[in-house]
């Protein structure tokens, strides 16, 4: 038997409690999550077995600890950042596209992250005088109809939010801002490196790494309890150079100046 399983991404919400549950059959020595559901899923099946999540709410206010120096109970881990780079990525992406008054964004209205997201988005769009139109997309399906959309109401650029169904759909989401061009700002490397034209965001590798870190410490002997809830607080910003050009884009010298990678 395994001394520790993952709970991974899923989007079958509703299976979580089962799954989890067979862990806690399982007798397992941790569970490792990744999302905000997974994490409250696990932490509502067990108040024994140690869980190490990676989120991207604030684990305090998800009632998942009792605070980030001192988590308390079975359960600790990372609290990777969302919300709080929106805005600067929405100012990224005007650099990019200078001229740009109107900005579609598109959510998933079911991702935990969204409500908060558009709050932030809608904050720095006032102050900047832009104009904020969102699209919602469940499915790959809904996804297609947001960007056939743009055939009568072409947006100057696209922000697109984060989380494990636009991640799991990437190739399309990329393939589909190429086919419209329009310049679109992401939130995770795997997009430029998919052909996207610029991401900003949390280094999610390295909040996984710390999960695994976390899952060792606790395999050998550590209490979660003991183990402060981290955040990860390196940001990387990705262009992709050849993207830019092929839109027509002029990749202004102060944002390649503090880009941590170009892909020509």
């Amino acid at each position: 038997m395994s001394r520790s399983n993952i709970v991974g991404p899923t989007t079958q919400l509703d299976r979580l409690p089962t799954l989890a549950a067979d862990l806690i059959r399982r007798r397992v020595a941790v569970i490792a999550t990744t999302g905000n559901a997974p994490a409250l899923a696990a932490k509502a099946a067990t108040t024994t077995i140690p869980v190490v999540f990676s989120v991207s709410e604030d684990p305090v206010r998800l009632g998942l600890v009792a605070s980030l120096a001192r988590p308390g109970g079975n359960v600790t881990g990372i609290n990777y950042l969302v919300a709080e780079v929106t805005a600067k990525r929405l100012e990224l992406l005007r650099a990019l596209v200078p001229g740009a008054v109107q900005i579609a964004v598109l959510v998933n209205p079911e991702a935990p992250v969204t409500e908060t997201v558009l709050r932030e988005l809608e904050g720095a769009a006032a102050t900047t005088g832009l104009r904020i139109r969102v699209l919602k997309a469940r499915s790959s399906g809904e996804i297609n109809a947001a960007f056939a959309t743009f055939v009568h109401d072409r947006p100057d650029a696209l922000f697109a939010s984060g989380g494990f169904l636009f991640t799991n759909r990437r190739v399309q989401l990329v393939h589909l801002a190429t086919r419209y061009a329009v310049p679109t700002a992401y939130s995770d490397r795997e997009y430029v490196e998919a052909g996207g034209l610029m991401s900003y965001g949390t280094n999610l590798t390295e909040s996984l790494q710390q999960v695994g870190r976390y899952t060792g410490r606790i395999l050998k002997g550590a209490r979660p309890a003991d183990l402060p809830v981290m955040q990860s607080t390196k940001l990387e910003l990705l262009i992709n150079a050849e993207t830019a050009r092929t839109l027509g884009l002029t990749v202004p010298p102060s944002v390649l100046a503090t880009a941590d990678e170009v892909i020509e």
